[in-house]
């Protein structure tokens, strides 16, 4: 057997045999229902190191005639569906890495050229007894196989948009390719699956798309597919229980990206902090500064101020319906902030159309990007929360009025400074390193109202808790008494320790601030 016709379970081998497995083999279940069907063609896009390529060689595992994948696949969920046995090794698998014939190739003719020629030996040395025709390319050559033996054929492509990320500007070339990935699988009674893994969506080109057959998985339109993106909740859990790690922090550094309502969480920063046993920027730590400034510098529409608002905790509504599918045509901010979340930058909620920054993780790659940028005056507002949480902490309220002023006057250009919600953004921003020690909730339910800002101390933090109210051209006085009033600290009745409350008023006659703070 070849390496690219029916190769062997190796690969998927490994990660069974990994210190941390999580069973993700029910997505055979999904696609044993498209085969032979309207909706055989899948793209599936997704971040890097989402296990993209771990569900390609589970797919080729279990579909390969040059498998013999029953044990193996006997302990795994799917051995309990009922079409295991039905499509188990039945089929002549196709499995390509496009990256592998990107990077010995010098351009796209000569790179689809260097495919055909590969697969056609392969298929000829597997199949020697064919009559073939006359006139052979790879698509006649798998025809003619098809026909003779019957034995459909899967085609699982990884990978696939690696020419649209490594060759971004040279369309001739991406057009060449689609046109070539089109004749291979459009329309050929060879094909009972194809199943295509990267991290873009399929190009557009005008109106439609050389691949419009494919039904696309992606991180605005998960569709069914969406506990298969990432590791779900329960098995983070189940994980935190089993490497004695707490379950809430691991929630705070990799959680956040909501597909339809499933939570969803970096499968390899959840890893890496289990076997490791702490905490770190694991995902984000395999790309430079430069991977996510080149995209946030593009001030289209405003981008600076909504990634300024998206690092203090805020949302933003877009429209992902104009993105161009690649990484160099922006019409508008919405374009930059959807490759975004295809890049896992951002999340985004499917049904709100809001986009977050989904964890902690990322949350410190987009601080980290703005330190070493030309945005100097958020990065001083980062630079000096950590003098400001120590004021709050200490009572000084002259402190912390005056270096409030400072994150106001530094942003003022940037966040239009007219409402108490834009006052909740500078805060907030304002407070960016208490996010290392607190759970930082807004506009959280509480007593007979909504409380503001709630600092909720995280475990081995043995600071006060802070409740702050937020007031806009009243008195810092006022904010305090609505907190009592409104009975605020009823958010904290599972919390057992001093309590800061911290009314903040801003003044826009004299553009100045006070704050009051009372410990309880």
């Amino acid at each position: 057997m070849g390496i690219y016709l029916n190769p062997s379970n190796i690969d998927f081998q490994r990660a069974i045999n990994s210190e941390i497995y999580v069973d993700k083999s029910q997505l055979i279940v999904y696609t044993n229902k498209k085969l032979f069907t309207e909706q055989q063609f899948i793209c599936v896009s997704r971040p890097r190191r989402f296990g993209k390529s771990m569900a390609a060689n589970m797919l080729t595992a279990y579909y390969s005639r040059g498998c013999n994948s029953e044990e193996m696949f006997s302990k795994l969920k799917i051995s309990r569906a009922d079409t295991f046995e039905k499509h188990l090794n039945k089929y002549n698998v196709i499995h390509i890495n496009m990256v592998n014939f990107l990077s010995e190739s010098q351009n796209m003719d000569e790179m689809i050229e260097f495919v055909e020629e590969d697969l056609i030996d392969e298929l000829k040395n597997e199949y020697p007894d064919i009559r073939y025709p006359k006139r052979q390319n790879l698509i006649k050559i798998i025809a003619a196989i098809f026909s003779q033996t019957n034995i459909p054929f899967i085609f699982i492509i990884d990978e696939w948009d690696c020419i649209f990320r490594e060759h971004q500007n040279d369309t001739d070339a991406q057009k060449k390719y689609l046109d070539f990935l089109r004749n291979l699988l459009k329309d050929q009674s060879y094909v009972a699956l194809a199943y295509m893994t990267g991290i873009l969506p399929i190009k557009k080109y005008g109106k439609h798309s050389a691949l419009n057959m494919f039904t696309e998985v992606s991180m605005t339109d998960p569709r069914e597919y969406a506990e298969f993106t990432g590791f779900t909740e329960s098995e983070v859990k189940q994980l935190c229980d089993e490497y004695k790690m707490p379950f809430d922090e691991t929630k705070r550094w990799y959680d956040g990206y909501n597909l339809m309502g499933v939570s969803a969480y970096n499968p390899r920063s959840v890893v890496m902090s289990m076997t490791g046993g702490y905490f770190n920027n694991y995902w984000t730590s395999t790309e430079t500064y430069e991977a996510l400034r080149v995209y946030i510098e593009m001030n289209f529409d405003g981008l600076k101020d909504t990634i300024i608002e998206l690092l203090a905790g805020q949302k933003a509504v877009i429209d992902t319906t104009t993105f161009s599918n690649d990484m160099v045509t922006f019409e508008t901010k919405d374009d930059v902030l959807t490759l975004l979340v295809h890049l896992g930058y951002l999340t985004y909620d499917f049904y709100t159309k809001e986009v977050s920054i989904p964890n902690y993780e990322i949350s410190e790659q987009f601080a980290s990007t703005i330190k070493v940028m030309g945005w100097s005056e958020v990065a001083n507002s980062l630079k000096l929360s950590d003098e400001l949480l120590k004021a709050t902490l200490n009572g000084n309220e002259e402190k912390v009025a005056e270096l409030i002023d400072k994150a106001h006057s530094d942003n003022t250009s940037i966040l239009k400074y007219n409402d108490e919600n834009s006052l909740s953004c500078v805060i907030s921003l304002a407070y960016y390193s208490a996010r290392k020690t607190y759970t930082i909730e807004r506009e959280l339910p509480a007593g007979k109202g909504y409380a503001d800002l709630v600092f909720r101390p995280r475990k081995n933090n043995s600071n006060p808790a802070m409740i702050v109210e937020l007031k806009y051209d009243k008195s810092a006085d006022g904010a305090l008494d609505q907190i009592k009033k409104m009975q605020y600290a009823d958010c904290l009745k599972d919390y057992s320790g001093e309590i800061l409350l911290v009314g903040i008023n801003y003044n826009k006659n004299d553009k100045r601030h006070t704050c009051k703070i009372e410990k309880v």
